[in-house]
């Protein structure tokens, strides 16, 4: 009974209409007080010499996740990366060969900790702020996936992963302003993180820098896990 039954779902899925599902990753890094989006050359006629995100098909029977993972790993040589699902992109005119949806996946990492082991299609990091035009909507998901990555930064204090162990107040505002794309107040926003108590002061100076060299401080992580239920996130 089980098997017939079986058969009659697989037959009923066989009537659907077929329409190719990928999978996209934006992965986003921080380097020289600068937001990069790691892109490649499509390698699609169509799109010749305009950059695309890492993407490809999902296998028919393979896990949204784990082609993710997949296609970050075979394009990048990477995989100690978290990757987290953002949104679906399914627009009929978004591919020139016909409908295809695709699932966009974001990460947010410190570049020197993550060497490229590939570099196919000039697989490289490329200011965000200079992305102008790309294959597909590609550039649409990397706007979508760059806002959800500002409320993200705000609710969580994912930056503090992109800094050294030892960080001036500069370098954390740096940081903060070109992910949110803002300018801040430098006044306010040393107040703003002194108010949260999650930074320690390390009793260090920062050395060899061409400006007035700042106090050295850490994140305090551990705190942090104390008091994150009650966390409100950064409001600027």
């Amino acid at each position: 009974m089980k098997k017939n039954s079986a058969k009659a779902v697989h037959h009923l899925v066989d009537t659907y209409p077929k329409v190719p599902l990928t999978v996209d990753c934006v992965i986003f890094g921080f380097e020289e007080s600068k937001l990069k989006v790691l892109l490649i050359k499509s390698d699609l006629a169509f799109f010749q010499g305009k950059l695309s995100l890492l993407g490809d098909f999902v296998k028919n029977n393979e896990d949204l996740d784990d082609a993710a993972y997949r296609i970050l790993k075979e394009r990048t040589g990477m995989n100690n990366v978290f990757l987290d699902q953002v949104k679906v992109f399914g627009k009929p005119d978004r591919h020139p060969g016909g409908r295809v949806i695709t699932i966009a996946y974001c990460s947010l990492l410190n570049i020197q900790h993550h060497a490229l082991n590939i570099h196919e299609n000039e697989l490289d990091w490329y200011d965000y702020d200079t992305l102008k035009e790309m294959a597909f909507d590609h550039l649409e998901i990397v706007e979508e996936c760059h806002s959800w990555l500002q409320k993200r930064i705000q609710e969580h204090p994912l930056g503090f992963n992109l800094l050294p162990d030892k960080f001036s107040l500069r370098e954390l505002q740096n940081l903060y302003e070109a992910i949110l794309g803002v300018s801040m107040d430098r006044r306010n926003f040393r107040k703003k993180f002194a108010s949260m108590d999650l930074l320690i002061d390390t009793n260090e100076m920062e050395q060899d820098v061409s400006h007035r060299p700042g106090k050295l401080y850490q994140f305090n992580f551990d705190k942090y896990e104390k008091k994150k239920r009650k966390w409100i996130g950064i409001d600027f």
